[in-house]
């Protein structure tokens, strides 16, 4: 038992040295993605934005107000509810006039499936005008370029889809603060490192943009109703038509906003485990990109080491990691123009990050809007049974 132990501790350690030199890499990629030229649109056509609410977060206004102050030339906003009491209806009701955009407000709780975000999408279709339609989140906030930077990439025929990393901007409290680390340390820098590598089917959510005639030939908004992954499901479907998925030059910032530790973990399972339901290889094999957490587990296991000589090089390999990562944090800090975390912060979040990545692969289910479900391979959703409709 005690020759096992040593061995996994030797493994766990040669783990952890190859998540240092990913964190080298990320780093450094992040840094080279926020150094690059935006490239000038060679047409300015015209643009819907589909922006779907549910409720009033904090911080709605100012999200939505950056939206419309676009250095374009003629773009629509369409905002939808389900519900005519949603709270959101006021927020947009009270967003200052704008002369470039055309603004319409959809209110319609007309059923389509099972993902309420997609059915919300579905009820706002006829409302949109243009071509080029953009889906939006609506806790995201972007610079007067941003609607240039998403249409720019689609001077190439050859891109379906233009879709933006995004930064996590922390709303007051820790928990909050804990969920941007996550974005800017976790999913930025591999999405980043994932493209560099060859990979090129991230699609996400924050912002999809697509061309109307491409979007109805991969089926349309109607394929993706019964779906939790449906950013990730609209990049297939492009890809299957013969089209690629594009990045756009500039992130976009993400208001995170958590209110407590159970809002936090729930957010961060549901993530993982979406993605480990519709790509669960390369979900598990991200564990590459926790260092710390490896070579913290291969210390653990260290004393059926002593006597070998490689305890020592163990504990070195932890001290290895931590720097590491703690380096490449402050690099993509600098990078992306973020503040300085504390280290307590910084150690809380690799812990955490790791007891997500374990219970995310440990099962299939996911609490979304107050219900149950069970993922699907296909990333479909299957309510679970009991839980309030």
């Amino acid at each position: 038992m005690a020759d096992l132990a040593g061995w996994l501790s030797l493994l766990l350690a040669a783990a952890a040295g190859a998540g240092c030199l990913y964190q080298v890499a990320a780093a450094l990629l992040v840094r080279r993605f926020a150094g690059r030229t935006p490239p000038v649109p060679v047409a300015r056509p015209p643009v819907s934005v589909l922006k779907p609410l549910c409720g009033a977060e904090p911080g709605m206004a100012e999200s939505l107000t950056s939206c419309l102050r676009q250095d374009y030339p003629q773009f629509q906003l369409v905002f939808g509810v389900a519900d005519p009491a949603d709270p959101a209806l006021a927020v947009v009701a009270g967003l200052p006039s704008s002369e470039e955009a055309e603004i319409a407000t959809v209110v319609d709780a007309t059923p389509h499936g099972r993902n309420l975000k997609v059915g919300n999408l579905l009820n706002m279709w006829p409302a949109a005008s243009h071509d080029i339609i953009v889906i939006a989140d609506s806790d995201i906030r972007v610079g007067p370029h941003y609607l240039d930077d998403v249409v720019a990439p689609f001077a190439d025929p050859a891109v379906g889809v233009v879709t933006c990393l995004y930064v996590g901007e922390a709303a007051a409290g820790v928990w909050s603060r804990l969920g941007a680390l996550g974005i800017n340390h976790g999913f930025l820098p591999s999405a980043v490192l994932a493209r560099a590598i060859g990979r090129k089917d991230g699609c996400f959510g924050a912002t999809m943009a697509v061309r109307r005639p491409v979007l109805e030939r991969a089926g349309g908004l109607a394929a993706l109703a019964d779906v939790l992954a449906d950013d990730w499901v609209l990049g297939d479907l492009v890809r299957k038509s013969g089209l690629g998925i594009a990045l756009a030059a500039r992130p976009v910032g993400i208001m995170v906003d958590e209110p407590g530790f159970k809002a936090l973990f729930t957010h961060e399972v549901r993530w993982g485990r979406t993605i480990a339901a519709v790509d669960r290889p390369s979900y598990l094999a991200s564990v590459i990109t926790q260092p710390v957490a490896l070579a913290a587990l291969a210390v653990l296991l260290g004393p059926a080491l002593v006597g070998t000589g490689s305890a020592a090089g163990v504990l070195a390999v932890f001290g290895i990691a931590c720097l590491c990562r703690l380096w490449a944090v402050r690099a993509e800090e600098i990078a992306l123009g973020l503040p300085r975390a504390g280290l307590g912060l910084l150690a809380v979040r690799e812990i955490l990050s790791f007891v997500v990545y374990v219970v995310a692969s440990c099962g299939r289910t996911v609490v979304w809007r107050g219900r149950r479900f069970v993922v699907r391979h296909d990333g479909t959703l299957d309510p679970v049974e009991g839980t309030a409709p």
